[in-house]
């Protein structure tokens, strides 16, 4: 995230009002008599390769997960264009082979773990700065030809998902400037999926000003946040201090639900292992020294700002790579893997849920 705007609820209220009632119930489920939202003890699942999710140290990653008690994997793809105001969307080297994505997906369901099918869309190349927050197009003629690139981008991903079972689709990741007053565009694609792919919808909005400009959650079954809020200046803020700094969030995120009307899920959250993590969470950049039960606390934070409350309903955590050995005491990134962090979720997820 290059830029934060901030959205008054003042600004918000009009939509509030065109957002349909829910009934009774506090939520509905997808199908007619379905019991409601369920709650998504998560991961996010990685790899930039085109066959890594095929091999026999995958598979030992996915076992290593599923001992963890996550329930619910997000399986990442991703497709490319070239600069911000490309209109061309493609796969590359770097995208999973199809056959790579189905084969994680029926290895986690043999497992008894659930899938969110999660494709994103980046930038091939970040020489000249930019992120996919920050693609855009000029012209109306060429937001017409991004978005019918993107709806075959993601019907793809659609059919894959309606062909293996995986139990959601996350129908785009972080695309602030593409979701900013084109919510026709939006709901055009939303209707097109629901032609081809009968299970759960969500989309990951960016923390900042995304999740409260969307025009299109009442079209979904989950609203999602990538919640990398910033909670401290420090390079090293007590547990204490960050659930203060949660704080400065949390009534923000009740109003609007209370709009939306609708479960929340993160579908991506994380913090690196590294003094200052919780200053930008969403920075790669790593900080200048590793702490591991940093990351930990950083964790323990947000779960116990969220996890109890009626309307939240699951975490991924950014994120688990196909190699068992990845991460480790001297790992400054975002893996919680061979750290603290990793010991925390298998003790968080075996807390029952009672939603």
């Amino acid at each position: 995230m290059r830029k934060i705007l901030k959205i008054s609820f003042t600004t918000l209220v009009s939509a509030a009002v065109m957002i349909s009632l829910l009934g009774a119930a506090r939520f509905i489920g997808k199908e007619s008599g379905a019991s409601g939202p369920v709650f998504q003890k998560g991961m996010c699942y990685t790899t930039w390769n085109k066959d890594t999710y095929r091999t026999a140290k995958s598979y030992e990653s996915l076992k290593r997960l599923k001992a963890l008690n996550v329930e619910w994997l997000a399986v990442l793809t991703t497709w490319y264009q070239d600069s911000c105001f490309s209109t061309k969307i493609f796969p590359t080297a770097k995208t999973p082979s199809d056959e790579s994505v189905k084969e994680i997906i029926e290895k986690a369901h043999s497992l008894g773990m659930k899938v969110m099918l999660k494709p994103h869309l980046d930038l091939l190349s970040t020489s000249e700065g930019g992120w996919r927050g920050e693609i855009a197009c000029i012209r109306e003629p060429d937001w017409q030809v991004w978005f019918n690139q993107y709806k075959s981008f993601i019907l793809h991903y659609a059919k894959i998902a309606e062909e293996t079972g995986a139990e959601m689709l996350c129908i785009g990741t972080e695309l602030t400037a593409a979701t900013a007053g084109r919510a026709d565009d939006w709901k055009d694609i939303i209707s097109a999926i629901k032609k081809v792919y009968k299970g759960n919808l969500t989309y990951a909005a960016n923390w900042s000003e995304e999740y409260l400009q969307i025009r299109f959650w009442d079209e979904l079954d989950y609203v999602g946040i990538d919640a990398y809020f910033p909670l401290s200046n420090e390079d090293r803020p007590t547990y204490e201090a960050m659930m203060e700094g949660w704080k400065r969030w949390i009534s923000e995120i009740e109003q609007w639900q209370k709009m939306v009307n609708k479960p929340v899920i993160f579908p991506e959250v994380g913090y690196r292992s590294s003094l200052g993590a919780a200053r930008n969470p969403w920075e790669h950049t790593l900080g200048p020294k590793v702490d591991l039960e940093f990351q930990k606390d950083c964790y323990r934070a947000m779960v116990d700002t969220f996890w109890e409350r009626d309307w939240f309903y699951g975490i991924y955590w950014w994120n688990w790579g196909t190699d068992v050995r990845m991460g480790g005491k001297s790992n400054r990134g975002f893996t919680p893997q061979n750290k603290p962090a990793e010991e925390y979720i298998a003790e968080l997820y075996k807390r029952k849920v009672n939603k």
